[in-house]
């Protein structure tokens, strides 16, 4: 027997028609007829005396009547309790993530999530993927937002549509800038800040072809942010990650792309078979329902 089915029973007990209740319900009176007719085949009693003005109960009917509405109580204080529980969460989600173009969709992964569960606050970790993975593996971060290459055996993930791009950072009076873009060989003599992950050096050295071994590296630096100190002090160029390099000011530090292009992708991720605070495990569920996309 279905609730919806025993709705409709109520509705019609209560309006005492069959046409008045189908109004009221918003179907055909055909249709509650014949819902109702196979109700009675389904617990096999009359429940109705269908005169010609109005519908009364027989006494099998007075009993499910008085059933019915101690299930829809039951049902509808469950589905209320459910909906509280729900408003309930709270907690601190950990995020991890470097300068990457992908964070820009954080906000909205936010944003959507806390109209749902205004309690839950996060906590935005900067670094590089390789301390975030080892952050995430401690225990420390819930998600982590990884630009590849990185290892992610161990993680479930969904690897986004985004594409980083590598550009050279350089002063606004640098010759360059008066490039579209910049080659392996307008570089290679120039004083240089990479990447210190190795397995993005690795990258650029593929990029770089033969002239990666006669490079002049000056610096290596985790972070653009840091390495744009030194290019706006004349130190040197660097080769970082697009990311967050368009909402800087343009009039200390600017940058073009590398020609050919060098793209990578990034990577949402989290530990497989981690436990998760309740706020984690319903954020990451809204990931996968936002996205559209399954873990990997």
């Amino acid at each position: 027997m279905e609730i919806r089915v025993l709705r409709y029973f109520l509705t019609v007990v209560r309006e005492e028609s069959i046409t008045k209740a189908a109004d009221v319900l918003h179907i055909t009176q055909p249709t509650l007829s014949r819902q109702l007719s196979q109700m009675e085949e389904e617990v096999g009693v009359k429940l109705f005396h269908r005169g010609t003005r109005r519908i009364t109960l027989t006494n099998e009917g007075i009993l499910l009547r008085r059933r019915a509405e101690e299930i829809l109580q039951l049902v509808d204080k469950t589905e209320k309790e459910l909906i509280e529980q729900e408003e309930q969460v709270e907690g601190k989600i950990s995020i991890g993530c470097g300068e990457i173009a992908a964070v820009q969709i954080l906000p909205k992964l936010i944003k959507a999530f806390r109209e749902k569960y205004p309690q839950v606050t996060f906590d935005i970790f900067t670094a590089t993927a390789d301390l975030v993975k080892e952050q995430m593996d401690k225990g420390l971060l819930d998600i982590g937002l990884l630009l590849e290459p990185v290892d992610i055996e161990k993680y479930d993930f969904i690897r986004l549509e985004v594409k980083e791009k590598w550009v050279v950072l350089m002063r606004p009076d640098s010759p360059l800038t008066e490039m579209e873009s910049v080659t392996a060989k307008d570089l290679s003599e120039l004083p240089l800040i990479l990447p210190r992950r190795m397995n993005v050096q690795s990258e650029l050295a593929s990029w770089f072809g033969n002239y990666y071994d006669d490079l002049n590296v000056v610096f290596t630096s985790n972070l653009s942010t840091n390495s744009a100190v030194m290019v706006t002090s004349g130190l040197a160029y660097s080769l970082v990650i697009e990311g967050a390099v368009p909402f800087w000011d343009q009039s200390k530090v600017t940058y073009r792309p590398l020609d050919p292009p060098l793209t990578a992708t990034s990577v949402l991720a989290w530990k497989r078979g981690q436990p998760f605070s309740l706020a984690a495990t319903k954020f990451i569920e809204h990931i996968k329902c936002f996205l559209g996309i399954g873990a990997a």
